[in-house]
């Protein structure tokens, strides 16, 4: 078998964690939000790659600047702060609730009081985390953010960043024409672009298995018909989008590069087909 850093993921062994890693990541994200100044397409509430997992990045807040890192290999949450203070708590797979209030009480420590709706994370259910499955997650995001974010360099109109949104948890890179739709306010931000995003999900209810996506808006006449690469199918149940399974790469001769024409040609027919 060739060298392929693309490994294997079950997401049925791996739904237990992700719950857990889901929940701690919304509230990273609230903490993002609720400091942050707003940005385009709400990449203000997202969160990032970082070398060991994921990072809400620099937070403002006053004269200081503060980071909250979900380290996915040390298995903890690291705040970091522009003063040069560093805390860690452990993920153990404790309850949304019990992980706002510890990191909360972290941050409070520091002088940091972030508004956080606390009934959002009011569940006492204690969670699951399975190291060896976190880490297995962890090391195909990492290999897949660098993929997305090659793409996302190739592409020489206005892109939004490579992301994760804690709300789904998908990694995703949104690519705009640079168009307006027509007969939608140039004001109105979420609808008024026209745009088509890129992105992996680990799996969810719809599709319980690891899978590639890339949807566009508005979904032009004609996109469904077009043919797509190797592997690579339309769906159009729950959402109208190309997909790839994340299996199709295991055992690929060329992972990355199998990626890269699945969303390299999709990009190119969607843009096509949006300008005619």
């Amino acid at each position: 078998m060739p060298n392929n850093n693309f490994l294997p993921l079950s997401y049925e062994a791996l739904l237990p964690s992700l719950k857990s890693l889901q929940n701690y990541a919304k509230l990273t994200g609230k903490v993002r939000r609720a400091l942050t100044p707003r940005q385009k397409h709400w990449s203000h509430i997202s969160l990032r790659a970082a070398a060991t997992g994921l990072t809400t990045g620099p937070i403002p807040a006053g004269p200081v600047t503060f980071e909250l890192l979900l380290d996915l290999t040390g298995h903890q949450l690291v705040i970091t702060t522009s003063r040069g203070e560093h805390i860690s708590r452990p993920l153990r797979g404790q309850s949304a609730a019990t992980f706002c209030e510890e990191t909360l009480a972290a941050l409070a420590g520091l002088g940091l009081t972030p508004d956080i709706d606390r009934t959002l994370f009011a569940d006492i259910t204690p969670g699951a985390y399975d190291v060896a499955q976190v880490e297995n997650y962890w090391q195909a995001l990492s290999q897949i953010d660098a993929v997305l974010k090659q793409f996302k360099g190739e592409l020489r109109q206005e892109t939004g960043d490579v992301q994760l949104w804690p709300h789904h948890f998908d990694l995703a890179v949104l690519w705009f024409s640079g168009r307006l739709v027509p007969d939608v306010d140039p004001a109105d931000e979420e609808n008024a672009d026209e745009q088509m995003n890129f992105g992996f999900a680990p799996g969810d209810a719809a599709l319980p298995q690891p899978y590639f996506y890339i949807t566009a808006y508005p979904t032009p006449a004609g996109l469904t018909d077009t043919i797509l690469p190797p592997e690579a199918t339309w769906h159009t149940e729950a959402f109208t989008g190309a997909l790839l399974l994340y299996e199709t790469l295991v055992d690929a001769d060329d992972p990355a590069e199998k990626l890269l024409t699945f969303l390299r040609s999709v990009q190119q027919t969607g843009a096509r087909l949006m300008s005619s």
